[in-house]
């Protein structure tokens, strides 16, 4: 997840890398403003299907057949981030199908009164979706159609109706941040890197591949921690020698004749 979030940084991340790195463990998926596709995002989403909040704003590979794909693998999934483009907003848009609930009763009043277990289709566990940008035809659609969806919430010490607002469903901080706040920004930080070259690259200028640039990354960061490892393996040490001498008898008596010798000889 931390290889995923840092390719994503300097706009790496695609659909072979992403679907190369998901693992069936992950809870959250940030692909904002990534190359990741419709394709892509199927394909994360069959995998990781205890998903719970996903990031694909600015994606404008993804269009509502990617989120239907989502929501259809993802029965947990509580937190969506969309829009912040003109493409991304129009999937958004799109989806409005898609997360509105369809019954299997249609005779009953209001879908809201109905046990979980009589909606057919939709994204039943969606509860937050932020939308930064979103038009008030579609704020009203939300409303009307999807009143369990909190479009936008604000963040409150009372929460939003009784209920505490997540962290994931507040706008100020990226929904992979926690995954890479350990690491050094210089690790993923590349001066003038350019992601699509306009120009053909010459054989002695050709970029290295993907895999080697996080492999220099994670190198860069172990040889960084490398002191702090030692330093805490020889205090491990050192406490592990104290405690023997306490507990162990012999290293008792031992201790004591070495400082015996050592007064001896200081009087002598």
């Amino acid at each position: 997840m931390a290889m995923a979030a840092i390719a994503r940084r300097r706009q790496l991340l695609n659909d072979d890398v992403i679907i190369s790195l998901a693992e069936s463990s992950w809870e959250i998926l940030d692909i904002s403003g990534s190359d990741v596709s419709d394709f892509g995002l199927a394909k994360v989403a069959e995998r990781c299907k205890v998903l719970r909040a996903v990031d694909i704003s600015r994606c404008s590979k993804v269009t509502a057949a990617g989120v239907s794909e989502l929501v259809w693998h993802c029965h947990s999934l509580e937190t969506l981030r969309c829009g912040g483009c003109p493409r991304s907003d129009h999937t958004a848009r799109q989806c409005l199908g898609i997360f509105k609930p369809k019954l299997n009763n249609i005779e009953g009043e209001s879908w809201e009164e109905l046990d979980p277990t009589e909606i057919a289709h939709g994204a039943e566990s969606l509860r937050w979706l932020l939308w930064p940008k979103i038009d008030n035809n579609s704020l009203e659609s939300f409303a009307a159609e999807c009143p369990r969806i909190i479009v936008n919430p604000k963040p409150s010490p009372f929460g939003f109706r009784g209920v505490k607002v997540p962290v994931e469903a507040l706008p100020n901080v990226a929904l992979d941040e926690p995954i890479v706040k350990d690491i050094d920004p210089q690790t993923w930080a590349v001066s003038g890197f350019t992601a699509r070259p306009t120009a053909p690259s010459s054989p002695s200028s050709r970029e290295l591949p993907i895999a080697e640039k996080f492999r220099l990354a994670f190198v860069e960061r172990d040889s960084r921690l490398a002191p702090k490892r030692a330093k805490n393996a020889r205090q491990h040490l050192r406490r592990a020698e104290r405690e023997w001498v306490m507990t162990s008898t012999r290293a008792k008596a031992l201790a004591l004749a070495s400082q015996a010798s050592k007064s001896l000889h200081g009087r002598n």
